[in-house]
């Protein structure tokens, strides 16, 4: 029989497989799903199966840059220990490579990595390290200057927090200061016009309430408000943010100084929006020996 694109879909989402795995199983299982899963189970790829549902919050950020193009990726895991493993290093370094290649996520899951989808690469690292893992985003940026940092790094070039930061003229040494600068202060914009007008608005609305609760005259209240919206776009855009390396001058004054425009700024932490449960540290070594 025919099988669709939906069906592969379905048990690759299910299974956590890779694309074409998925669609042997199904071929050889005539369509019908629960087969397929124990198809796969019965291929050495039960571990994958079993664990695609367990939460992988732990992992790396890698960043790499090449000709003025800079990528950051994240793959998740399951413990920190795994973040340690060589293995695992080695492949989120080649992911990151085969990032350059691609402009989106969904892309770097079929990119090739020796002759396999990135999918079905990680897929056969869960079978062989008995975690879950997951690639969870990439992002891209270009300029004349493509700088980076990493904090907490494990490895080259990857770690718990990932930055790149892209400038018109300067030099990588700026950028650098800038990029560690990213990682300290996690400024949620460029500038203000990058904000979330939305934002904004409920900053804004938020201020208006506190300044009525003075019960001042409403010509205070609007300088009071003013006041206030501009100190909080100071804090949360990069470029009015006091530079960490010189608090006495903001990012943008200290880009001016150095002849550079910032074009604009990545900053990826590892698990960031994604709920975990805690666990004690006997428990993870406990669940760690279980595989």
């Amino acid at each position: 029989m025919a099988i669709t694109a939906a069906q592969v879909k379905e048990l690759r989402e299910m299974t956590g497989a890779g694309m074409m795995d998925a669609k042997k199983a199904l071929v050889e299982t005539d369509g019908d799903m629960e087969a397929a899963i124990d198809w796969l189970r019965t291929k050495g790829l039960a571990k994958a199966a079993k664990k695609a549902g367990r939460t992988a919050a732990e992992g790396l950020v890698a960043v790499k840059v090449e000709g003025g193009v800079g990528v950051a990726v994240e793959v998740n895991a399951e413990t920190d220990f795994v973040a340690k493993n060589a293995e695992f290093q080695t492949m989120v370094a080649d992911i990151a490579t085969a990032a350059l290649g691609v402009d989106s996520v969904e892309a770097l899951a079929e990119a090739p990595i020796g002759g396999k989808p990135v999918s079905e690469v990680i897929t056969d690292k869960i079978a062989k390290i008995g975690e879950n893992m997951s690639l969870r985003r990439m992002a891209k940026i270009e300029g004349d200057v493509v700088a980076t940092y990493v904090h907490n790094a494990a490895g080259d070039g990857m770690g718990q927090i990932g930055v790149l930061v892209a400038l018109k003229g300067g030099d990588e040494a700026f950028g650098k200061q800038v990029a560690m600068h990213v990682a300290a202060a996690s400024p949620a914009a460029l500038n203000e016009g990058d904000l979330d007008p939305a934002a904004i608005e409920k900053e804004r609305q938020v201020q208006i309430d506190i300044a009525r609760e003075s019960g001042k005259p409403e010509a205070v209240i609007e300088k009071m408000i003013e006041g206030r919206m501009k100190k909080y776009l100071a804090e949360v855009t990069l470029t009015g943010q006091q530079f960490v390396i010189n608090p006495d001058i903001t990012v943008a004054q200290a880009a001016k100084e150095a002849g550079a425009e910032i074009l604009g700024f990545i900053r990826m932490q590892v698990g960031e929006g994604i709920e975990k449960k805690e666990e004690d540290f006997a428990a993870e070594v406990a669940k760690a020996a279980q595989g």
